[in-house]
């Protein structure tokens, strides 16, 4: 009995439930106002600020390249040079062909004196009839064929002292020439090849400055719009009234020279949305070339009493952005906001907080809308 009484007792005996797990901990900052200074950033593709194709003005065999590809040439430079044989025949020819109508012109004249002299003797004798009219009416006519003469043998010279001038012309284009000063590029075709017009020898480009395009949404074209003063000049880069550009480079380097903006394209691309906007930057040593890509960074605006939030307390879900807020009593609220530009590692946020609230931007995982929460200061924060 008393076995029983014992076993009774243990068996009944209650064990105590585990209690409530503690309040997940987690990091906060206070939502902070003040003005910030609103940067754009856009993906920008490097051009050259005048690109020149260079392409022959006449054909023939290409027998010579006179300068060492992707180097610095000057205005002028003799890039390729073209058979000149045939057209230096051609000049001989024409030059000929002037000598020629020299002497035409030169009998002509002759002719026309001694026409001349017969007129003026056989005019008095005609008068005294002398001699037939018809011979007077013969030498005159004479003269006047011979002063026609002179005039055909004068456009002959013309002609061919035109022909010369085009000769002349056609045998200088045999030196294929820069026009512009710039780094040229690989040669496209090679010695031996017959060239004509529509051949693309190469190109140069003028790389200092050098432009860079990159398209800005609309509504951010018209917050900077009126700051953009279109250069007239190539002093622009040293227009302190330009809005400033700077150019991080795909190696993430920011580069040392600041760009300004040069102009805008003419109309708002209707598909995206997008308008062009071209900058320049100097480049001295030519170390920027076309075809690089970087992102272009500028101040398009000023935002009065903004409030600003950690980017990584923002939380993006089915196209809604939305923030944990610990409330007095530590609790949860989930609430959805509107976000505006970023500022450095910040994020405006247009509505949805106010001034001071705590926003968590550690431990996002482990809460959710009304929850208790134990917060702490986000060590990332040194201002929360």
């Amino acid at each position: 009995m008393g076995s029983l009484t014992l076993l009774a007792a243990c068996g009944g005996k209650s064990q105590s439930a585990p209690g409530p797990p503690p309040p997940p901990l987690v990091e906060v900052v206070t939502v902070t106002q003040k003005d910030v200074s609103v940067y754009g950033e856009w993906v920008a593709t490097l051009d050259g600020y005048v690109n020149a194709t260079i392409q022959p003005q006449v054909s023939g065999y290409l027998i010579k390249q006179d300068y060492r590809e992707g180097s610095f040439v000057h205005k002028g430079d003799v890039l390729f040079e073209i058979d000149p044989r045939p057209f230096q025949a051609v000049l001989d020819q024409a030059k000929g062909q002037v000598a020629q109508a020299q002497g035409q012109l030169a009998q002509a004249q002759a002719q026309l004196g001694l026409a001349r002299i017969n007129v003026k003797r056989d005019t008095p004798l005609a008068q005294a009839r002398a001699i037939a009219q018809s011979q007077l009416d013969n030498d005159t006519q004479t003269e006047a064929q011979n002063e026609a003469l002179i005039k055909t043998a004068e456009a002959s010279i013309q002609a061919a002292q035109a022909a010369v001038e085009a000769a002349e012309l056609n045998l200088g284009f045999t030196q294929v020439r820069s026009l512009i000063d710039g780094v040229a590029g690989i040669a496209t075709t090679q010695i031996g090849n017959l060239v004509g017009q529509s051949t693309v020898l190469t190109a140069v480009s003028k790389v200092d400055p050098i432009k860079v395009y990159f398209p800005i949404s609309e509504q951010e074209y018209m917050r900077v719009a009126g700051k953009i003063k279109l250069a007239r000049s190539d002093d622009f880069l040293r227009q302190s009234d330009q809005v400033p550009l700077q150019l991080t480079l795909a190696s993430g380097d920011i580069y040392p020279h600041s760009g300004r903006i040069i102009f805008t394209d003419r109309e708002v691309d209707q598909q995206t949305g997008t308008i062009r906007v071209v900058g320049a930057f100097a480049n001295p040593g030519n170390i920027l070339r076309p075809g690089q890509f970087g992102r272009v960074r500028a101040l398009t605006g000023l935002r009065k009493a903004a409030l600003l939030v950690p980017q990584r307390s923002v939380t993006e879900l089915q196209g809604r952005n939305e923030v944990a807020v610990v409330l007095a009593n530590n609790k949860v609220s989930i609430r959805q906001v509107k976000v505006g530009e970023r500022s450095g590692e910040m994020w405006v946020i247009e509505s949805g907080l106010n001034p001071g609230e705590r926003v968590i931007t550690e431990g996002l995982a482990k809460v959710q809308d009304g929850a208790t929460v134990n917060p702490e200061p986000d060590k990332m924060s040194p201002a929360s």
